[in-house]
């Protein structure tokens, strides 16, 4: 078959895929759902991880140190990104990724059998540690061997639309970790699921590791790598070539500050600050906001595969770029409708109540903690940490140096507390204070979690009643632009680089995009929502870079949908 052992044939752009091709993408794309299934899964149950495998903590640090395990995978994705894309060069895509995806199989496999520390004590959470950062690095290999192998095996003139087969089946590890974390607690009860059931959905994932395998054994070595093998044209220090030669080390910049770190934070706010903020901010129960943001996945998933489509006719840049640009412009007031449809009753309390902190600027900190590790103990700290996890809108009074900070409701005035200096009554006085600030905010028509203005989903379909329906277009329109960067970044990744330094060159600033840019997004927007005193403030984080984004994309990307991937150089 012309198209999988050389150069695609002209006709390409009509005729129909063939089994081998849809074989290719089934394969490729198993791993890319293995990716975000364990993510979301480790992600959803860091608190019982935390209970089980760090015990002798406590509660608080405990939780520190399973959201340090997770961060684990996230940081050494780039790292990975240059062990395996190296490899993948020098070796072949089809038994580099194929090694991925066992390594990664297993390695979420084996947390779902692993003991707890009190079965096996301090192995338990290095063990933990331990298979975290293999993942980690797994992954970091396994999206560009993915993208690499399914775009070297596409057409001429369909790139865009094969590899955005990948994109989708990103959100299907999302969207089928969800499905099962709701069927498995559904099943069991919130009791027998944190005694035991947690380890299901870990479990489960050894079917699909299974079926991937057996189907990435079947498969052959991409043609452009088995072409580049043959006619020795191969890279003998991929790593050396891809970044430390200045021609592809400037591509490999302008590819994660002009196309993945702008789609990075589109994705990451699209779906996973969405369901912070309905969860957080709006005070949404966890069930109803896991509801509608998988209704806002089912109707907006399709966009990954038009988009795709799209690309190969007018190209990827200018869709990656319109999607950072419309996300940028509409952010504000896309959540603001989504405050006033999901909870009306604090969208109408921040504007009718006025709220403020009074204390000395000195003892206010930029409260920004990715990994859980920092404390922020001044009286300031600890007031505007609790307005803004309870999704309040405040303004800032400067007091004198060494003032205790105070939170003024109305005509109410509530003091806060140095944590610092609270010693044995610290639980105590961080009670009392919550209570105070809710009760007041409660008086004044501030809803708590569970108040019946706030949308609720009992069944899947009740998204038909009363606002929800609201709230999933609103989630839809963020899934869609979600869709529209991410669809063709793959294929526009894959473009840029030459075939014998492809796979390394590509895989680093996708990881550290999405990892690191994206990774960011939650601790970040948190931060600024604290020092600022807005809970939409958190949402300049995106827009700034989204925006960055399409401006250096705009100026420096090339268009590359129309380049020969199977050219020796064509950065010559």
């Amino acid at each position: 078959m012309a198209t999988m052992a050389g150069r695609p044939g002209a006709g390409s752009k009509t005729r129909p895929m063939t089994a081998e091709e849809r074989k290719v993408i089934l394969a490729s794309s198993a791993g890319t759902v293995f990716e975000w299934y364990d993510f979301y899964l480790y992600g959803s149950l860091a608190v019982i991880i935390g209970a089980k495998f760090f015990t002798q903590f406590d509660e608080n640090t405990r939780n520190i140190f399973a959201l340090l395990a997770f961060a684990a995978g996230f940081l050494v994705r780039p790292f990975g990104a240059l062990v395996f894309g190296r490899l993948g060069d020098l070796v072949g895509r089809k038994y580099t990724f194929l090694i991925t995806i066992l390594i990664m199989g297993a390695s979420t496999f084996l947390v779902g059998i692993l003991p707890t520390a009190d079965s096996i004590g301090l192995l338990a959470p290095v063990i933990l540690i331990v298979l975290r950062l293999l993942q980690g690095l797994a992954l970091g290999g396994e999206y560009g061997g993915a993208a690499t192998y399914v775009a070297e095996h596409a057409p001429q003139g369909r790139r865009g639309f094969y590899t955005s087969w990948i994109q989708t089946t990103a959100t299907l590890g999302l969207f089928l970790s969800l499905l099962v974390i709701l069927a498995v607690r559904s099943a069991l009860g919130e009791e027998a699921f944190a005694d035991w059931g947690w380890r299901i959905p870990f479990l489960i994932s050894v079917v699909l590791l299974g079926i991937s395998v057996w189907i990435r054994l079947q498969l052959q070595e991409s043609p452009a790598f088995k072409r580049m093998k043959e006619e020795g044209t191969g890279s003998k220090a991929p790593l050396t070539e891809a970044f430390g030669q200045w021609r592809y080390a400037k591509i490999a910049i302008i590819a994660l500050v002009g196309l993945t770190a702008g789609q990075a934070v589109v994705w990451y706010t699209g779906q996973f600050y969405a369901l912070f903020f309905l969860q957080s901010v709006l005070k949404v129960d966890g069930y109803s906001a896991n509801l509608l943001i998988a209704w806002s996945l089912v109707l907006g998933t399709g966009g990954f595969i038009f988009f795709g489509w799209l690309s190969d006719r007018v190209g990827r840049k200018p869709i990656i770029l319109l999607g950072c640009l419309l996300a940028a412009l509409t952010y504000f007031p896309l959540f603001k409708a989504l405050t006033h449809a999901a909870n009306p009753a604090l969208a109408t309390a921040q504007e009718s109540t006025p709220v403020t902190v009074v204390a000395d600027p000195a003892t206010c900190a930029f409260q920004f903690n990715p990994v859980g590790t920092a404390k922020f103990t001044s009286s300031c700290d600890i007031a505007k940490a609790l307005l803004a996890k309870n999704g309040v809108n405040y303004a800032f009074e400067e007091a004198p140096a060494g003032t205790v900070a105070s939170v003024r409701i109305g005509d109410q005035t509530i003091p806060a507390f140095d944590a610092s200096q609270a010693g044995a009554d610290l639980k105590a006085l961080s009670d009392a204070f919550a209570a105070s600030i809710t009760t007041a905010l409660t008086e004044r028509g501030y809803p708590s979690a569970g108040d019946p203005g706030i949308v609720k989903l009992d069944h899947p379909f009740d998204i038909f009643h009363g606002s929800a329906l609201m709230v999933v277009l609103i989630l839809t329109v963020l899934v869609i632009y979600v869709t529209m960067v991410y669809g063709p970044i793959a294929a526009a990744l894959v473009e840029l680089f030459p075939t014998r330094i492809r796979y390394t060159a590509m895989s680093l600033p996708y990881h550290i995009g999405n990892g690191w840019f994206g990774g960011l997004l939650p601790a970040t927007a948190f931060a600024m929502i604290a020092w600022k005193g807005d809970i939409y403030y958190g949402l300049w984080y995106p827009i700034i870079i989204a925006g960055a984004t399409v401006v250096i994309g705009a100026l420096f990307v090339p268009e590359t949908k129309d380049r020969d991937i199977f050219a020796d150089d064509y950065r010559s």
